[in-house]
């Protein structure tokens, strides 16, 4: 693998020698600080259950979602039209508020 491009500085960040997706900068600002406090939030929950022997895999569920919303997992948002990346995290944000509001 050669030196990274331009577009790579944009899209990955290195830390300790591993490459990690960057969130989609195409975020709204106040949507962006939701979906990482959804983030924020789901990571600790997965530590708290796990120092208690609980399981963490419903935590783990935020986790997953705050990241997809935020264009760190899934389909690369550099891929996406940005009707696609719009959907992406307003359908996030939805599913991830709806976990806060519990059954129905």
């Amino acid at each position: 693998m050669g030196a990274p491009g331009p577009e790579d500085d944009e899209r990955y960040l290195v830390v300790k020698g591993r490459r990690w997706r960057r969130e989609d900068p195409a975020l709204p600002e106040e949507v962006a600080a939701r979906l990482r406090s959804h983030l924020g939030r789901g990571r600790s929950a997965v530590a708290a259950a796990r120092r208690t022997q609980g399981d963490p895999a419903p935590h783990r569920v935020r986790v997953d979602l705050a990241k997809h919303g935020l264009g760190e997992r899934g389909t690369p948002w550099w891929e996406q039209s940005a009707q696609e990346r719009r959907r992406r995290w307003e359908s996030a944000v939805r599913d991830l508020d709806a976990l806060d509001e519990g059954p129905a």
